[in-house]
C-alpha cells in the first residue's frame, strides 16, 4: 500500500470512529432554539405610532401593554422568564414600519409582534414577518387583512371595519329611517375597507351610495367635500377617517349648518380627543366599537376601579380605550404563555391562544378564539358623543 492510500484509509477510519452514534455532536440532534425565548426572558416587540397622526392610539396601547407586562414581571415573570418589550416608532409611515419590522424580526429576534399599529403599516410588514414565523397578535387595526384570509399566525381582538360599516348602514336604515348613505374616507387601505363595507351593505339592502369623497391623510380643508355630500341629499355619512379628519369634517358640517344627517365612524375614530373637542362640533357623532370608554365617575367594579387608579398613578393621565386594548392584549398573551408552560414555542403559543374560548376581560367584553377562528371579538357596540363624552346606545352580536 503506498503512503497516499495509507493516509486515506487512516483518515477515513478516524472520521467514522469520531462520528459514530454514541459520539455525535449534541447540536446535530438538538431542537433549534425558539427566537426570542431564552432561559431568562421572552422578547416581544411592536411597531407603532408614538409621534405621528395616530399617536393617541400608539401611546395609550403601549402604556396598557407595559403596565400588564410589568405586573407579570413583578410577580416573577412567566414560568420564571421576564418579558422584554421592544417598541419602535413608525410615525404611521410605511417606510419606517418596514425598517422597524426588519429590525424587530432580524436583529431583536422577537418571539411575537404585539399590537402593531395601522392598516397600511401592518400590511407592509406581515409578509416578511410570516416568512420568519413571527405571529401577529392583536394589531391596532380592524382591517380584514388582519384576519382574512385565515392564517395561523394572525390573531385579532377588535372589530373589523368592514363589518362595522355594514352594521352601521343596516342599523341606521332599518332603525333610524335613513335612506341615502354616503361615504367620506381616507384614500388608504383603511379608508377603502370602510368604503367596501358601506357599498356592500347598501347593495344588499337595495340602496345605492349617493356620493363619496376621498382625501389624503394630510388634508385639512373639507368644506368642498362636505358640500358635495350635502348636495347629494345624504342623510347618513359613513366615515373612513381617524382623529383629525373626523373633527375637521364635523366642524365643516357645523359651519355650513348641516344638521339633518348622521355621521358614523368606527374603532379608528373613537377617542376622547373627538368627544371632548371644544367646538362642540362632534356632538351627536356615532361610532361602532369593540371597546367603550370608561370614566372616573362611572360606577366601576372594584377590579376596574383598581386598574383605573393604578394607570392614573403610573402615567398621570386617565386611561382611554387604547390603554384598555393594550392591557387586554397583554393579558391574553400572558395567559397563553402560562398555558404553554416552560417549553415555550410559537406553535404551542398559537395552540394555547386557540384554546381560549371563553375569556371575559375586566370591563365585561368577551373574546373567543378557536382553531379556525382567530377573530376574537364577539360583538360591536354603537356609541354616540353626548355632552362631551361617549355614551353607549346598544350592543349588536355576542
Amino acid at each position: 500500500m503506498d503512503l497516499k492510500r495509507a493516509l486515506l484509509v487512516l483518515t477515513t477510519g478516524l472520521f467514522v470512529a469520531g462520528c459514530g452514534p454514541s459520539e455525535a455532536p449534541a447540536q446535530d440532534s438538538a431542537t433549534p432554539p425558539t427566537p426570542g425565548v431564552s432561559d431568562s426572558e421572552i422578547v416581544l416587540g411592536t411597531h407603532t405610532d408614538l409621534s405621528g397622526p395616530v399617536a393617541i392610539w400608539g401611546v395609550g396601547s403601549i402604556n396598557g401593554l407595559r403596565m400588564r407586562f410589568d405586573e407579570a414581571n413583578d410577580a416573577g415573570g412567566v414560568h420564571g422568564r421576564q418579558i422584554r418589550f421592544v417598541v419602535e416608532d413608525t410615525q404611521y409611515q410605511i417606510p419606517r414600519a418596514i425598517s422597524a419590522g426588519n429590525k424587530l424580526i432580524h436583529r431583536d429576534k422577537i418571539f411575537a409582534m404585539v399590537l402593531a399599529a395601522g392598516t397600511p403599516t401592518n400590511n407592509a410588514v406581515m409578509e416578511e414577518q410570516f416568512r420568519n414565523g413571527v405571529p401577529n397578535l392583536f394589531p391596532l387595526t380592524g382591517a380584514r387583512s388582519m384576519v382574512e384570509p385565515f392564517h395561523r399566525l394572525k390573531f385579532s381582538q377588535r372589530g373589523i371595519y368592514y363589518d362595522e360599516m355594514r352594521a352601521a348602514v343596516s342599523h341606521f336604515t332599518k332603525n333610524e329611517g335613513k335612506t341615502t348613505p354616503c361615504v367620506v374616507y381616507q384614500d388608504t387601505d383603511y379608508g377603502l375597507e370602510v368604503l367596501d363595507g358601506a357599498q356592500d351593505e347598501a347593495e344588499a339592502l337595495g340602496l345605492g351610495i349617493a356620493a363619496t369623497s376621498a382625501h389624503k391623510t394630510t388634508e385639512t380643508e373639507f368644506t368642498a367635500a362636505v358640500l358635495r355630500l350635502r348636495d347629494a341629499d345624504c342623510d347618513l355619512v359613513l366615515m373612513g377617517t381617524i382623529h383629525r379628519d373626523t373633527i375637521l369634517i364635523l366642524e365643516a358640517a357645523r359651519k355650513l349648518g348641516w344638521q339633518d344627517v348622521a355621521f358614523v365612524g368606527n374603532n379608528a375614530a373613537y377617542a376622547e380627543v373627538i368627544a371632548q373637542h371644544n367646538t362642540g362640533a362632534t356632538e351627536g357623532y356615532y361610532a361602532f366599537v369593540a371597546f367603550t370608554q370608561v370614566y372616573e365617575d362611572d360606577e366601576l367594579t372594584p377590579e376596574v376601579r383598581a386598574w383605573y387608579d393604578r394607570y392614573v398613578e403610573r402615567y398621570d393621565r386617565a386611561p382611554d380605550v387604547s390603554a384598555m386594548e393594550g392591557y387586554r392584549g397583554a393579558d391574553l398573551i400572558i395567559m397563553a404563555m402560562e398555558k404553554v408552560g416552560r417549553d415555550l414555542t410559537r406553535e404551542k403559543l398559537i395552540d394555547a391562544l386557540e384554546s381560549i374560548n371563553d375569556y371575559t376581560d375586566i370591563w365585561g367584553n368577551r373574546v373567543v378564539f378557536g382553531p379556525d377562528d382567530h377573530h376574537g371579538a364577539e360583538s360591536t357596540t354603537l356609541t354616540v358623543v353626548r355632552d362631551g363624552r361617549w355614551q353607549v346606545l346598544s350592543t349588536l352580536g355576542g
